[in-house]
């Protein structure tokens, strides 16, 4: 006895929207050792997430050709889909921004390694910042609120129907601009530290010209920015938390938009 298992337009028709719309988040969102894989597993993650929105799948009904309306609805919910991911790649490039200005005046900017995910050169702390980032994003558990939004916006948001509107837009841009604030927040403190010490320096510099400073002031600085950096680095996941709290309560506000 064979079983023929059959399924209707409609549901070829969700399953294609909801795709386009899982693909554009997974497209843009930095995840650690993400981009370096193989292809494959990317697709099988689009697909797997697909599937486990099943529930809430829309169910469109178009009539007449569809084709060109089926494109147009494909490209509204991509174009969602990549609102949704820039916004969470925001919030992972805010850490490795501080990153890159602690390294670069502790010294650590001198020697770089090769990025398995980028495949360029970029510095050790900054590569460091990277995994730690991915780290904390899945401990506080933001995968699963990204996915929650994913959900509510195939409720709240019509097949096809998203427009980015000015206010999203501005949004976004606000996000942006978080990279900055928070990479800040991440390096103040070991900022401080090396002024201070580059003062000291320039201080004993003016007192004993014959001292050569300068090279003995490098090590000085990666070390003492080093040891600085890991009292600190305990405060790191609070204010993750908060710009990520942040980052997630403006998606939610553009599934109204």
């Amino acid at each position: 006895m064979h079983a023929d298992v059959t399924f209707s337009l409609s549901t070829v028709y969700g399953f294609l929207l909801v795709l386009a719309r899982v693909s554009g988040v997974i497209l843009f969102v930095p995840l650690p050792g993400f981009s370096a894989g193989p292809d494959t597993s990317r697709v099988v993650l689009a697909l797997a997430l697909t599937m486990t929105l099943s529930p809430v799948w829309p169910t469109p009904l178009p009539d007449g050709p569809v084709l060109g309306r089926l494109l147009g609805w494909i490209g509204a919910e991509a174009a969602f889909g990549l609102t949704i991911g820039v916004a969470v790649a925001f919030l992972l490039e805010g850490v490795q921004m501080g990153a890159q200005v602690i390294g670069l005046q502790a010294g650590y900017s001198y020697a770089s390694t090769v990025n398995p995910d980028t495949q360029a050169d970029t510095t050790t702390l900054q590569l460091l910042s990277q995994l730690f980032a991915g780290s904390l994003f899945f401990a506080f558990g933001f995968d699963h609120q990204v996915i929650r939004i994913m959900a509510k916006s195939l409720e709240s948001i019509p097949s096809g129907s998203y427009v980015l509107s000015g206010s999203a837009a501005e949004a976004i841009v606000r996000l942006g601009s978080g990279i900055f604030s928070t990479g800040l927040q991440l390096a103040l403190p070991v900022l401080a530290l090396m002024l201070l010490l580059d003062i000291a320096f320039g201080v004993l510099g003016r007192l004993h010209a014959q001292l050569q400073l300068m090279s003995f002031s490098f090590g000085v600085k990666m070390l003492v920015g080093m040891a600085f950096l890991s009292g600190v680095v305990k405060f790191y996941p609070a204010i993750f938390e908060k710009a990520g709290a942040a980052t997630l309560a403006i998606a939610l506000r553009l599934l109204t938009h």
